[in-house]
């Protein structure tokens, strides 16, 4: 099973705050762990929303917006992307992760659909 693993941001993060050294060197670290693992497929950090876009789609319409977007609490700062063998196994290593920001924080870890999930639509629109 896939997960995307989320870290949601905080005002610091927003604010273009840098973590510090130990907080840099005990992610690379768990990173490392994550790795030897064999679960990390893919993760990053991503910079402020005030450096990003967003597009805004209504019928044929397009309109582009400029960050930084609110609630804080609702943006994204960073992900992972897991290959777990269940929903347990990714909350058991986000647990052993470090704390993602200086002050409190939360990490969100969903599912990611597979081909599976969509057979029975695609059964029912084929008429089977």
């Amino acid at each position: 099973m896939r997960v995307m693993v989320l870290i949601k941001a905080t005002e610091d993060s927003e604010a273009g705050v840098m973590p510090s050294t130990e907080l840099i060197q005990a992610m690379a670290a768990y990173n490392q762990e994550v790795l030897d693992a064999g679960i990390l497929l893919d993760g990053d950090g991503l910079k402020p929303t005030s450096q990003g876009k967003r597009v805004a789609f209504e019928g044929d319409s397009r309109t582009v917006m400029d960050g930084p977007f609110d609630p804080t609490s609702e943006l994204v700062a960073g992900f992972w992307l897991w290959q777990v063998k269940d929903m347990d196994q990714a909350i058991e290593w986000v647990k052993r992760c470090p704390n993602p920001m200086s002050g409190p924080s939360e990490v969100e870890v969903r599912p990611l659909y597979e081909p599976d999930d969509f057979a029975e639509a695609m059964a029912r629109e084929a008429g089977g």
